[in-house]
């Protein structure tokens, strides 16, 4: 096996961070978030020779979950995550989409919900799930322990937290989150956001306005 690597396409008006994570020796691989666009996300993955096992979903909202109902019937893949508490959510993106003015995106149905301590993985590439909600009732964050890096999705940005003004939000919850589950990992932990550039957990301990 190879290192852990990933590629960002941003997906949707939202320009929402679609990633996949894959093994830079095999290309086996996953698909984080497939909000939309979903045929830019196959043409990158065939372009690239990615092998596909799985899709994963952070939480529920519609930039983030929108396309993974046709990824998965294009791929023959299941959908894995998030926690059942965005079962809502996943439900309502339709519903979303159209408030939003934006077309071709469905509910979803994953096969699988996730819960604190669950592992998911692809080939040797391990990742333990944190159920860290705030920013939407489900929302998970992945993480590898051995490469120190994590998917948080919209828990954390660079420079920002995700925000809490939506149904199921809670900034309180969301900064507990933060701080007693991701923060404590250690400060040389790498991550991957739902929007934006990447950081640190301790680049954002020590001066992110909303934590410091």
């Amino acid at each position: 096996m190879g290192r852990l690597n990933a590629g960002i396409i941003q997906v949707t008006p939202f320009q929402q961070n679609c990633t996949i994570l894959f093994d830079d020796e095999t290309k086996a691989g996953v698909v984080v978030d497939p909000g939309g666009d979903v045929d830019v996300l196959v043409k990158a993955i065939e372009d690239n020779g990615f092998k596909i096992g799985e899709i994963w979903l952070t939480h529920g909202h519609l930039d983030h979950a929108g396309g993974a109902m046709e990824l998965k019937e294009r791929l023959g893949v299941e959908i894995v995550g998030p926690h059942i508490a965005d079962a809502p959510l996943l439900a309502n993106i339709e519903k979303q989409a159209a408030n939003f003015g934006v077309g071709g995106l469905h509910n979803c149905t994953p096969d699988r919900y996730l819960s604190e301590g669950n592992t998911v993985s692809f080939g040797e590439h391990v990742f333990e799930v944190f159920h860290c909600p705030g920013h939407a009732p489900g929302h998970v964050v992945y993480f590898d322990r051995k490469a120190r890096f994590a998917h948080v999705g919209d828990v954390l940005f660079n420079g920002s937290v995700g925000r809490t003004d939506l149904p199921g939000g809670d900034h309180a919850a969301l900064i507990r989150s933060i701080k007693e589950k991701l923060l404590p990992l250690g400060d040389d932990v790498g991550f991957i956001c739902g929007h934006g550039p990447g950081s640190r957990f301790g680049d954002e301990r020590r001066s992110n306005p909303f934590l410091v």
